[in-house]
């Protein structure tokens, strides 16, 4: 497989070739989804909520995302990686926004960088990618906002909204983004979106009519039971599978059914040395 840039997105667009985007959060899930020959992978502050616990991605810092990405960096040879601005690092100042944005792409080994908001950041993200760091814009809805859009609801059904979110899309696309997400809103208007700009167009909950698809990866895999939003499909009920065999290991080590006797290393002279654990392609 090539290496998917900015440039291969842009060509899948032109092409008509649907563009596929998961989240990743550490080495482990990164190699797999790598290898499953998915386009984009994207380090989301969405960690916040699915591997911190927290209820919003409010709580995710620059030096949590810097870490993730690092970690997903490593594992990631195919994919084009995108890592997310966290909440603080990019609404505060156009310095504020670039430095962490060259921070996120030096130290965290990520190849573009995403923010949310429509217009009024289009000032940050020529910065940006003024300094040499790709930006993917977001709008619809925008978790970072969650308290000023009242919840997690569907964004631009009137059309007064519909038409600023296109104004938006636009202006961010006249700022440098070299692509966009857009999350919750009415198909007909993502399609139109789509439409009406040459950037690759990635959708979440905004219907089909979007250039490619993102989801949380948690999500496709069934891995919270307790969450399960119209737009997402879960492709696995890993979540299950994880429990019960962890059930299975509990009820074996209660009745001393493991380890068994090919789980156990044997002291005879000349047995072969126990392999350690290595991450393939680190030795």
């Amino acid at each position: 497989m090539k290496k998917v840039t900015i440039h291969t997105l842009r060509k899948m667009k032109q092409a008509g070739e649907r563009i596929s985007m998961l989240t990743a959060y550490d080495a482990s899930f990164a190699r797999l989804l790598d290898r499953a020959g998915i386009e984009v992978l994207l380090v989301g502050d969405s960690l916040g909520m699915v591997v911190q616990g927290h209820d919003t991605t409010l709580p995710v810092t620059m030096d949590q995302m810097v870490y993730h990405c690092a970690a997903v960096s490593r594992a990631t040879e195919h994919a084009h990686l995108v890592g997310d601005l966290p909440f603080g690092s990019y609404q505060t100042s156009a310095d504020e926004a670039v430095k962490n944005a060259m921070r996120i792409v030096s130290e965290g080994g990520v190849e573009s960088v995403k923010l949310e908001g429509g217009a009024e950041y289009a000032d940050i993200v020529r910065r940006i990618v003024r300094a040499g760091v790709p930006v993917m814009g977001h709008i619809g809805l925008t978790p970072q906002s969650v308290h000023k859009l009242g919840g997690y609801v569907v964004q631009g059904r009137t059309e007064e909204k519909a038409a600023k979110m296109l104004a938006d899309a636009k202006a961010l696309e006249e700022a440098g983004c070299y692509a966009l997400i857009l999350e919750m809103m009415p198909a007909d208007l993502s399609a139109e979106i789509t439409r009406s700009v040459g950037i690759p167009v990635i959708g979440i909950g905004a219907g089909a009519g979007c250039d490619g698809q993102v989801l949380v990866v948690y999500d496709l895999l069934g891995m919270n039971p307790d969450f399960s939003p119209k737009f997402v499909k879960k492709y696995l009920d890993l979540g299950v599978l994880i429990r019960d065999a962890a059930m299975r290991f509990r009820d074996e080590v209660r009745h001393g059914e493991f380890p068994a006797e090919e789980n156990s290393f044997s002291s005879a002279p000349g047995d072969v040395k126990p392999q350690l654990y290595s991450i393939p392609g680190k030795g």
